[in-house]
Order: structure tokens, then C-alpha cells, then sequence
């Protein structure tokens, strides 16, 4: 893979591109770059938020007493939600066919309602109504999600990938940090949020699907049967070896990262010995100092991998980074130690994301149908949301009647990073 000449964006791509995606034939310009970063933004200031630190807030309001519980119960359940959701709403929007275009539909469908969502989850009082809002709201939200990610295998050609998915990871992660911080001028006004990052949401989805190119293809669909549905959720892995890989790969990194960050605001107050309010401050900073990083990260390695035309050794090598980070907090003893912390996951995975999703749109088996093969690629980042919380509370509880076996349980998230690295040493179809 070499970089590209000066090329306007508007012209066709040079016959001897080494394309896998047929839709994506011409170069996409800083107008699109715009809409998807702001798209992606919004999805996850909305999506996060209430991962990372609004419903720990929201657990300690209903249950005091048992806050790690209820978080181990609503997320998984969630999750399980985003799991089915996803590739079942990329297949479909693969199968769409409107005057708005196939994604549009399912893109702002489902932030619509995930706007409706948040705003119960934001007055629900038990955490039975908190279960079904939770749910609703992962349903909604990655429909929306699995449609836009397939938008970006349509818009995007292989040559443009590596910087693209940079402008991802910056705003996914942008968004984070802009959650954190908001929770800290809202910690008392839990309401405030979970709606105004939802909002925000509409407001950039729109703007994205205005900007966004979005053609019908003309192939002609297949009869729409319940074995069709039930392929949704199955790409074979021996049959493309190289997604399956790369699936493994991001599972493991995604149920690494989860492990810790659903319980980041009970290790602040549990394990370093804050109080709420100091630890929502700590761990504002500590995104702070982790975006930083990761922006920087993921710019240089964006652009080096689509220089290089490589791929795996900054998947594989930053998964392992992102180990040695999760073993540092499990030693840590004081925030500063958590910083250094913070500094070493930023950088791990601004090249992570930079590059991961170049190399697994790289890697589709149907690169003219993205939207079922990255919907299964999605149940990677669902399915870890699911299991990670469970598994956490389990290695907090061994040996701990108080569920404080914070050195336990991010060894175990360390393990599972560094088996993420080791599984993108056998793909093939990138280097």
C-alpha cells in the first residue's frame, strides 16, 4: 500500500488502487471528516457517559449500599441488548432500501429513540425500571452505530482507512473526556447527564447523515428468510480465518478495557481511598491527561500506517501495551500512579483505534455488503460489555467479602489484553 498523490477529493481513485471495498471508489474531503467526527462524537458522549461514570452515580443513588451489584446487573443485560442489535440492524440496513438512502433510516431511527431512552433511565428509580431502559437504550443506540459504521466501509477507500478510523478514535474518545467533565459540573443533577449528551447526539447524527454519502446498490437482494436473520449474527471464521482473527483480537482488547472502567469509580473511592466527589475530579484529569495522549497517538499512527501500508504490528503491539497499563493499576496505591496509568492505556489505544478498524474493514469477506459482516465485527465491542462486569465482580469478590480485589481483577484484564495481541499475529491479508 503506498500514500496517495495529490488527489482532489472529488476525483475517482487510480485503477491500480488495491481496493477490497467496491462502493468506495473516490476520496473523501474534509466535509465528510467533519460530519464523521462530530456523528461519532455524539453517539458516544451518549453512549459512554453513562458507562464510565453516570450510572455509577445512578447505582449509588438506588441502591447505596450495593452499588457494584446493580452496575453488574443492568450492563450485562444492556449489552446483551447491543449484541443482538447490531449485526441484526447492520443486515438489515444492508437490505434497505429508501429514498433517504439504506443507513440514514437506521442511523437517526435509532438515536431518536435512544434519546428516549436516556431520558428514562434518567427518572427510573429501581433497578428493574433501569434493566429495561438500559436495554432499550443499547438496542437503539447500536442500531444507529452498526449503521454508521457500515456508512464508513461505503464512504471510505482502503488508501483513506488509517486516517479516517484516527478521526474516529479522536472523537470517540474526545467524547469520553467531554462526558467525565461533565459529570463533574453535573454530579448532583444526574438527569442533565444522561439527557444533554443525548441531544448532542441528534443533533450530530443528522448533521453526519446530511454530509454522508448514501447510494443503493444494485445487486439484488436476496429472499428475506429466517435463516437470512439467523446469518446475521455469523460470519465463519474458518471460511475467512482473517476477520476471525481480527474478531478475537477486538473482543479481547474491548473485554480488557471494560474489566476496568465499569468499576473505575468504585477503584477511585474503593482502592486509592477517595471520596465521590475527589474521585469524579481524579478521574476527570485522568481522561484528560489519557485523551491528550491518545489524540497524539492516534494521528502519528494513523498516517504511519497508511504510509507503511501496515497494519498488525500497531493492532498487535498497542493490545500489549495496553496490558502493561491495567498491570500498573493493579499496583497502584495513590492517584498519581493512576495518571501514569492513564498515560500509558491513552497512548495504547489512540494506536489502537487509529489503525483497528483500517485493518478490519481490510479484512471483510463481502466488502459490497458491510453492514452484516461489520455488525458481527460489532458483537466484539457488545459482547465483552456483557461479560466484562460479571467477570470483574467475580475477581473483586475471591477472597474479599467486600468485593475489593481490585489487584485481582485488572491482572485478569491484563491477561485477557495480552491474548488480544497475540491473536492478530496469524492474519494473513494485512501486514
Amino acid at each position: 500500500m503506498t500514500s496517495p498523490g495529490p488527489i482532489s477529493p472529488s476525483d475517482p481513485l487510480p485503477a491500480a488502487a488495491p481496493l477490497t471495498q467496491p462502493i468506495a471508489t473516490t476520496l473523501v474531503g474534509p466535509r465528510y471528516q467533519v460530519g464523521l467526527f462530530l456523528a461519532q462524537f455524539g453517539l458516544f458522549a451518549a453512549l459512554l457517559t453513562p458507562v464510565m461514570v453516570s450510572m455509577q452515580l445512578k447505582a449509588q443513588q438506588i441502591d447505596p449500599a450495593h452499588p457494584a451489584t446493580v452496575i453488574g446487573t443492568v450492563l450485562p443485560i444492556g449489552a446483551f441488548g447491543a449484541l443482538l442489535a447490531n449485526p441484526l440492524a447492520g443486515a438489515l440496513s444492508d437490505r434497505t432500501r429508501t429514498r433517504w438512502g439504506r443507513r440514514r433510516p437506521w442511523m437517526i431511527g435509532g438515536i431518536v429513540v435512544f434519546l428516549g431512552a436516556l431520558a428514562w433511565i434518567a427518572f427510573a428509580d429501581s433497578t428493574i425500571e433501569l434493566i429495561f431502559a438500559w436495554l432499550l437504550g443499547q438496542v437503539a443506540a447500536n442500531a444507529a452505530f452498526a449503521a454508521l459504521t457500515a456508512s464508513f466501509a461505503d464512504n471510505v477507500p482502503e488508501i483513506q482507512r488509517a486516517r479516517s478510523s484516527s478521526v474516529i478514535a479522536l472523537a470517540q474518545n474526545i467524547a469520553i473526556l467531554a462526558g467525565t467533565y461533565l459529570s463533574v459540573f453535573l454530579v448532583s443533577q444526574l438527569p442533565l447527564l444522561f439527557i444533554i449528551p443525548g441531544i448532542v447526539a441528534v443533533i450530530f447524527i443528522v448533521v453526519y447523515a446530511a454530509v454522508c454519502r448514501d447510494e443503493l446498490p444494485e445487486y439484488p437482494l436476496k429472499r428475506f428468510t429466517l435463516v437470512n436473520i439467523v446469518s446475521s449474527f455469523w460470519t465463519n471464521p474458518f471460511k475467512n480465518p482473517d476477520f476471525g482473527f481480527a474478531w478475537w483480537s477486538r473482543f479481547l482488547i474491548i473485554f480488557a478495557t471494560f474489566m476496568f472502567t465499569t468499576y473505575r469509580l468504585l477503584y477511585m473511592e474503593d482502592h486509592i481511598g477517595l471520596s465521590t466527589a475527589k474521585a469524579t475530579s481524579a478521574i476527570a484529569f485522568g481522561v484528560l491527561l489519557y485523551t491528550i495522549v491518545l489524540m497524539a497517538a492516534a494521528a502519528v499512527s494513523g498516517w504511519l500506517s497508511d504510509k507503511l501500508g501496515r497494519r498488525k504490528i500497531f493492532v498487535g503491539g498497542s493490545t500489549a501495551l495496553t496490558a502493561l497499563g491495567l498491570i500498573v493499576l493493579a499496583h497502584s496505591s495513590t492517584v498519581g500512579s493512576f495518571y501514569v496509568a492513564e498515560v500509558i492505556m491513552g497512548a495504547a489505544y489512540g494506536i489502537y483505534s487509529a489503525v483497528d478498524t483500517a485493518l478490519v474493514v481490510d479484512v471483510l469477506p463481502n466488502a459490497d455488503r458491510p453492514g452484516k459482516d461489520l455488525g458481527v465485527l460489532n458483537i466484539a465491542n457488545a459482547l465483552p460489555q456483557s461479560l466484562a462486569p460479571a467477570l470483574a465482580a467475580f475477581l473483586l469478590g475471591v477472597g474479599s467479602a467486600t468485593q475489593q480485589n481490585y489487584t485481582l481483577m485488572l491482572w485478569g484484564a491484563g491477561v485477557a489484553a495480552i491474548l488480544g495481541a497475540l491473536a492478530i499475529i496469524p492474519v494473513k491479508k494485512v501486514r
